[in-house]
């Protein structure tokens, strides 16, 4: 297995290192003789990278020509359209067979070689959101830490680049090699649920109608109450079809919808800092039963309380 990792001048140390250290831990615990790594770039000579470090004697893009895996591990910031010339190196290694993988902000750069056109794709939470604007026919996911299609491959933000590399390590050589070169990396084989329960997610934005903006104070100090529509509605002095009207036009979202995202936001803010057990958690933020909790914090984060709880926890 051949597979070459692009680099270029401006590109962090860890996004270049996850890959080489990766699959370089295959052929240094003798796990599988014929897998190489090396970096190309688009012209062959040295890169420099973000931090000040130069990394010499880089291949050119003859490298594609004898590829199996082309890594993108990242993209420069502000993103910037590819080459015209990358673009073509990409799309017939492509041709040619080789599986074509954007970790993190590498995912632009696939997706502008029309790879991921129709095909869903994920890279950094942060920058979800521009990724939509520029594929806006491909459906994106942050539930997940990378989407496999196969012949291409993204991934999410950053240490997701590295469950990328197991995945295909798990892909070609199977779960026990896989397992292996993790235990040597002292990382987890695999990360249960997806990027969303890393999202930072802010405020929603201060409701332009003053009536709703009070209601919403209102229902934050009480979200461990009934807070039905109608309930609601009548805090607002304003019937139930008006109410909603209102709410929509002034938050951009259904008034269950805001409810149960604050509840699931102070859910997690008592996870990370309380020993509460998980029934006390999901009755302080006014879910009916813990199944239902449970339900939603799966829906929404992709992984059960108990599991986030492990990972955000303050020691």
């Amino acid at each position: 297995m051949r597979i070459a990792i692009y680099a270029f001048d401006g590109i962090t140390m860890f996004h270049l290192a996850a890959p080489l250290m990766v699959f370089g831990e295959v052929g240094r615990l003798g796990l599988a003789a014929d897998w190489e790594t090396q970096l190309w770039t688009d012209q062959a000579g040295p890169v420099r990278t973000i931090e000040g470090y130069p990394i010499g004697d880089i291949a050119g893009p003859d490298a594609l020509d004898v590829a199996d895996i082309v890594v993108i591990p990242s993209w420069p910031l502000p993103i910037t359209p590819i080459s015209d010339a990358l673009r073509s190196q990409l799309t017939q290694a492509h041709q040619r067979g080789a599986v074509i993988a954007g970790l993190c902000l590498g995912a632009f750069a696939v997706a502008e070689t029309g790879l991921l056109n129709g095909r869903s794709a994920v890279t950094h939470w942060e920058l979800m959101p521009e990724l939509a604007d520029r594929q806006p026919d491909s459906p994106l996911d942050d539930s997940v830490l990378y989407i496999d299609h196969g012949d291409v491959l993204t991934s999410a933000g950053t240490a997701s680049s590295i469950d990328a590399c197991l995945h295909l390590v798990r892909k070609y050589l199977g779960s026990a090699i896989a397992a292996r070169v993790a235990r040597s990396l002292v990382v987890a084989p695999h990360r249960d649920g997806g990027q969303a329960q890393y999202i930072e997610r802010p405020l929603a934005q201060p409701a332009t109608d003053p009536a709703i903006a009070n209601v919403l104070e209102w229902a934050l100090g009480r979200l461990d109450e009934d807070l039905s529509i109608d309930r609601l509605a009548a805090q607002a002095a304003m019937s139930r079809r008006g109410f909603i009207r209102h709410f929509h036009l002034a938050t951009g979202i259904t008034p269950a919808k805001w409810v149960l995202t604050q509840r699931l936001d102070e859910a997690r803010g008592l996870l990370e800092t309380t020993d509460w057990s998980i029934d006390d958690v999901a009755a302080a933020c006014g879910f009916g039963s813990t199944v239902t909790f449970r339900q939603n914090f799966i829906s929404t984060f992709g992984v059960p309380p108990s599991a986030y709880r492990r990972q955000f926890s303050a020691p």
